[in-house]
């Protein structure tokens, strides 16, 4: 099958031909009909978080069972699916605690004595999380999908399984806000709008998107925002404060970097909470107000918007068929499996909310 492999940090990926293993006891094999391209992605491909080469790269993406392996008993063929990197046990300690995105298992992956889920010519290609989704095939376990109505379109459903679930989660799952709560989203990439949406469905109340671009920022509009502000031009700490009386109750990072992060501490007020959802690079260090714990102001991260994806996700697909979960409006271009360097390149340059890879 047709995949795109990462080989190098700050290498193109390249379009090569691999192979993929039959389903194994507890697994599936998966036609990809769409994947979406993510910043977390694009980290690995920049050298910012490392994984072993050579990797095919995807995580967000959705499809159609084409076959299981021994013991499954969740999916059967022609089931339309979403991916998700939160594969669970079910049995370990996070799991059982109603915290399966913490899953501490590695059961569902294959162990280093196993063959290899995908291979050229005897040596293994490694998947990111487990999913490699820039492929025209997934293999992976049962537990790392979710099924889904069949009137779900897949190029948006393809979103759920990373940005929608990863920035609606942090604001409903993460920091459960409450009704009329004031929130704060810095980054209005795809993750971001998500948070923004998400808040407004929970029925915040003064709803601020904070970038550096103005088309994002007119498309925060679109998702929630009662209000903006252009970090490009603005402190963007003091228009905040100011929009919300001296802080925020809620605040979301979804660009992944060290300054927006500790922004979104200095925005919330005495007793709020800042999540950070974005991945900021391995071995940097957030610096804080120690003195502003005193006033119990909360730090914390959020990892896949605290999911239970089996619950949410169908969850998610209803709120987008109710028209409520903007995901038409999220999609700013579909491209091929060819053109996946250059929808990196797009994102990078901040022309685009959400680019998704279809696959005929």
């Amino acid at each position: 099958m047709r995949a795109a492999v990462l080989r190098q940090a700050g290498a193109p990926l390249t379009i090569e031909e691999i192979d993929i293993d039959d389903p194994g006891p507890g697994e599936v094999r998966i036609r990809t009909t769409a994947a979406g391209v993510c910043h977390s992605d694009l980290h690995f491909i920049e050298g910012l978080y490392h994984t072993p080469m050579p990797c095919v790269p995807g995580h967000e993406s959705a499809g159609v069972v084409e076959a299981v392996g021994p013991d499954v008993t969740y999916v059967e063929p022609g089931d339309h699916v979403i991916t998700c990197m939160s594969a669970f046990c079910g049995v370990c300690r996070n799991c059982t605690a109603g915290r399966p995105v913490l899953c501490e298992s590695t059961e569902t992956w294959r162990s280093p004595g196993q063959p290899p889920r995908l291979s050229q010519k005897g040596e293994p290609i490694t998947q990111l999380y487990n999913l490699a989704s820039y492929a025209e095939a997934m293999l992976v376990h049962e537990r790392a999908c979710v099924k889904v109505r069949h009137d779900m379109p897949l190029d948006r459903g393809a979103l759920i399984g990373c940005a929608v679930m990863t920035g609606f989660g942090a604001v409903v799952n993460t920091a459960r806000i409450p009704v009329g709560a004031s929130v704060v989203v810095i980054g209005c990439g795809g993750i971001g709008l998500s948070a923004l949406n998400g808040a407004a469905i929970a029925g915040a109340g003064t709803i601020i998107a904070v970038d550096v671009s103005s088309e994002k920022l007119a498309a925060a509009r679109t998702f929630g925002a009662t209000h903006v502000v252009d970090a490009s031009v603005e402190d963007p700490v003091a228009a905040v404060r100011a929009l919300t009386n001296q802080g925020a109750d809620f605040a979301f990072e979804a660009v992944g970097r060290k300054e927006t992060a500790e922004q979104a501490y200095e925005m919330i007020r005495y007793g709020g909470t800042a999540v950070v959802i974005g991945m900021v690079p391995q071995g940097q260090k957030l610096e804080i107000d120690a003195e502003a714990l005193l006033m119990e102001k909360t730090l914390t991260g959020s990892n896949m918007g605290s999911n239970r994806f089996r619950e949410d996700m169908p969850q998610l697909v209803e709120f987008y068929l109710g028209g409520k979960l903007h995901l038409d409006d999220m999609v700013t271009a579909r491209v091929g499996l060819d053109d996946i360097n250059e929808a990196f390149a797009a994102m990078s340059a901040g022309e685009v909310a959400r680019s998704v890879i279809v696959f005929d």
